[in-house]
This record gives C-alpha cells, structure tokens and sequence, in this order.
C-alpha cells in the first residue's frame, strides 16, 4: 500500500459534491459551487450555557454508560456549558441529522465532512480561538476532509483503522488476510458480520487491489464502473454469509458474545468489551480503511462559544486522552499520552506516527472525478455506490 491516501481536494472536489447529492447553494451551470458567505467566528462571547453535540458513540461520555468514563462533566463545570448529545450509527444518519437541524456541533468522518461542507451546513473555523490547537499534530491539519481552500471548517478528533475482529476458538491462528470474511466467507456462512453503509464497497474495494491488481485499483474510493461492479460482485458473494450489517457497534458486540458471528469488520471500542482470551482483532496484510474525525460546528449553531470551548477542550491533552482512550484510537493531541491511563496506550495507537497515520485509507467521499488523478475515465460517485449498495443487501 503506498502511503499517500489524500484525496485531490479543492474547490473541484466540493463543486462535484454538491452537484452529487442535489444540494442548497450546489452552484451556476458551470457546476461551480456557489459562495455562501460564511466567514470565520471573529470573537467568542458569553458563554450561551449549553451545547448539542452529535456524534459516534463512546465520543461524549457523561458517566451514564460507564462510571468510569466521564469527560463530559469535567467540561460542563470547567465552562457552565451544559451538554446535550446524541449518537449515530452511520455517517448517512449524521447527515440526515444535521439536516433537521438543533446541533451545534458534529463529529464527522471523512465521507460526512466533505458532504458538510458541500451543503453549507458547516462553518469554517477560525483556530485562534480554539488555544489547544496549536498542540494537535501537524500532519492532522489541513487536510482535504477538514479544509478547502486554505480554510479549516474543524479540528481533528482521533484517528484510527477498521480492525478485522474473529473468535479464536474459530480461528486457532490469527488470520492475516480478509480473505476469510470475502473470498473464504463460505467457511463460515451465516456467521460474517459488516459494517452497514455504502462506504463499506471500499473495504472490497482494498481487497481486490491486493488479490485482483488486474483491475487497477488505486484508491479505493475512487472506482470506475468495472471496478465499481467487481467490488460489488465480492460483496454479493459474500452478503449470504453474513449475519448481520450492523451500525451500531452494540450489536456486533452482542453477536461476538452470543457466537453468532465469529469474523468481521468492527472497531477498537468493541474489541475493549470483549474478552482478549476469545477474541483477537488485526490489521489484515491487505490493509484496511479507517476514520480520521473531525469536529465541526453547525452553520446554523446558536451557541457558538460553548460549541468552540468544546472543540478546545477536545484537543486539549485531557480531554482527548479520556474520549480517545475509551474509545480505542489515537488521540489529536500528543499531551494526551500522559493523561492516559494506559501507560502504553499511544503506542499500542501509533499516536504520532505519520506514516502509520497515511497507511490508512481514510473514509473519502467518492466522486465522478478520480480522486487516484485519472482523467481519462470517469469514477463512480456516492450516488451509484449507494445504489450499488441497496442491491449488494438485496
């Protein structure tokens, strides 16, 4: 796998984009996207007492879940911001959600930020009001799904990969391939499991370049139609082992612990739950996908300065060691790892390791132009992947 994973960004990505998904404000004939006129927050007020927050689960944890794990009232008492939250499931459920508006602020992974920023519902964000941002890592910064144009529109949360996960009474070794969740599903049919969103086509998509170079798979958010049709011929074959597309990782927790499912993609956070005597996860030789998030505030936020001391606190030493700690990835901030509780926790992450960073292939939303710098075909967007993926499910 090489190690450059970024997308060609700029004004073109967002104009595409916006023309993808039919969106407000998506431009002029020409397909350029139209300038609505947000300007960067120039100085924090009062304190408004409160801020919504939408997010992953296990990203805002006020002690309710877990005694243990609370950075939220620390936040509330440091800044009398009171905090309102929800989770989503599925970066297609975030959008739907900030679309109906009442959120302040996002978590958003690479394949919702860009579409954020397409839609105008997002602000860009003026970083010298947010003083622990200086203290995130450089090579999270400026990136082209939290930046356009020379602008941040958010500050960069933790970073981490899709694991494959398996049951070791299964598995006496540790596979070292996906192949036993793709080609070798059959081995164990109806006991798979898949994360469920259209952005899964790209783990296929990972896969194929390592097994099918024939294809010529360069990025894997970035397939024409042939390629676009393999990926979904892999994903069929192996839609009638799996026993569940899940979304919320509870449910690929409880299917591990109940044995009714034994391998598939999940996270970090599931494998925290799970006992390390049964269950082992690993980055397969192929590699794999993954998150690098960001947290952005609504364009339409009514409380912004309590949105801003969020994101502060966020990229403070504390404040990611807890949330990033938790949740199993690393964190934005180097401080963090001697706030975590885990002496070893920034080494079993790779906090800091920037190659290891771009040997991820971050969640990109997919667009007509080739992110891998063909131009002389034209790529599938998240439109046909999302139709791809209704008849993947059947």
């Amino acid at each position: 796998m090489t190690l450059t994973k970024r997308a060609k960004g700029g004004a073109a990505l967002i104009a595409a984009l916006a023309l993808t998904f039919g969106m407000s404000g998506c431009g002029t004939s020409s397909g350029e996207k139209s300038d609505s006129g947000a300007t960067e927050l120039k100085e924090l007020g009062e304190a408004e007492g409160e801020v919504s927050l939408l997010a992953w689960p296990g990203y805002v944890e006020d002690g309710s879940n877990d005694p243990d794990a609370d950075w939220v009232t620390p936040f509330e008492k440091e800044t009398g911001c009171n905090v309102k939250s929800q989770t989503y499931g599925t970066s297609d459920e975030a959008f739907n959600l900030m679309k109906q508006g009442g959120i302040d602020v996002v978590a958003a992974s690479g394949d919702l930020s860009l579409r954020l920023i397409a839609a105008d519902d997002v602000q860009p964000i003026n970083n010298d009001l947010v003083p622990n941002y200086k203290n995130v890592y450089d090579f999270l910064k400026n990136r082209d799904w939290n930046s356009l144009d020379g602008k941040s529109y958010g500050v960069p949360h933790g970073y981490g990969a899709n694991l494959l996960m398996y049951n070791k009474k299964e598995f006496k070794k540790a596979p070292t391939s996906w192949d036993v969740v793709f080609d070798k599903s059959d081995e164990h049919k109806g006991k798979v499991t898949a994360y469920d969103s259209p952005i899964y086509i790209a783990d296929a998509a990972v896969y194929l370049m390592d097994h099918n170079p024939e294809l010529g798979i360069k990025n894997p958010y970035s397939l024409d139609e042939k390629q676009l049709e393999a990926a979904v011929e892999l994903l069929k074959k192996q839609s009638p082992n799996v026993a569940e597309y899940w979304s919320d990782y509870l449910k690929s927790l409880q299917g591990f612990e109940n044995g009714s499912i034994v391998a598939g993609t999940g996270w970090q956070v599931t494998m925290n739950e799970l006992d390390p005597k049964k269950f082992g996860s690993v980055i397969p030789d192929e590699g794999t996908t993954g998150w690098s998030d960001t947290w952005m505030v609504s364009a339409d936020s009514e409380h912004t300065t309590c949105s801003y001391k969020w994101l502060d606190y966020m990229s403070s030493a504390k404040g990611s060691a807890a949330a990033t700690e938790y949740f199993g990835e690393a964190p934005n901030n180097p401080g963090a790892c001697k706030e975590a509780e885990d002496p070893n926790f920034c080494d079993t992450y790779h906090a800091g390791d920037e190659k290891y960073a771009e040997g991820i292939w971050y969640w990109t939303t997919p667009i007509s132009e080739c992110l891998d710098g063909r131009t002389d075909v034209k790529c599938t967007d998240y439109a046909a992947w999302t139709k791809a993926w209704q008849q993947i499910k059947g």
